[in-house]
């Protein structure tokens, strides 16, 4: 409450009366309750000079009344360039993966780097932080062909692998047949098998042995 202009005490909560005579009176009212503030839009570059598009919040309240009031003007405007000022300091420090990586905890780290300023204002700052990360379409298209090359990468590693696997297979197959002739012997049936299902006519001679003919045409 300001009397003739000066400060003279903070009203609580209630309902007061005043003499309407010469004597100025005003009453300034605050609102003490916990607020959000909105820093949408902001454009910033990294460390390694990508562009991005962020969206942040803090919430705040009001912690000294004389202090919001009387000592500073506007006191959500000069914390909203604070927090501009503190977030695009951070991320310039930091790399595009080294935000990527940090950006749960951003929040916490600028409310720690802007120290005292918010009690400068008479405001209490609860906590902040990153709602999005937008990149820009240049960028948008150059980290989605990372994308594609990762996923690229680790689908070739798979491949690899898997080929691995079946060439070990194969030759430990290969030892068990050439240390068993009866596993040897039992693999050529399975084989001669197969390529049977594929064959239509056989013609053999009646002047040999017919096994040792389809064997002969099986193993040629």
């Amino acid at each position: 409450m300001l009397i003739d202009g000066k400060l003279d005490r903070v009203l609580e909560a209630g309902t007061y009366y005043f003499w309407n005579n010469e004597t100025s009176v005003e009453v300034k009212a605050i609102d003490t309750r916990m607020q959000q503030m909105e820093i949408a839009g902001q454009e910033l570059l990294t460390k390694d000079k990508a562009m991005l598009r962020i969206n942040f919040y803090v919430r705040f309240q009001v912690g000294n009344i004389v202090k919001a009031l009387m000592e500073n003007k506007e006191y959500d405007k000069q914390l909203y360039i604070l927090m501009q000022l503190a977030l695009r300091e951070f991320v310039g420090a930091l790399t595009l993966d080294e935000l990527l990586v940090k950006k749960d905890s951003v929040g916490k780290e600028i409310l720690e780097n802007l120290g005292n300023k918010a009690e400068d204002l008479g405001l209490k700052a609860a906590d902040a932080g990153i709602r999005d990360v937008i990149l820009t379409g240049e960028m948008k298209e150059i980290m989605n062909q990372v994308l594609i090359a990762e996923k690229k990468a680790q689908a070739n590693t798979i491949m690899r692998r898997e080929e691995t696997a079946s060439t070990r297979s194969l030759l430990n197959t290969a030892k068990l047949m050439e240390e068993n002739e009866v596993l040897w012997k039992l693999k050529e049936m399975e084989y001669m098998e197969k390529i049977a299902d594929k064959i239509g006519d056989i013609t053999v001679s009646r002047n040999h042995n017919i096994v040792s003919q389809l064997k002969d045409i099986f193993t040629k």
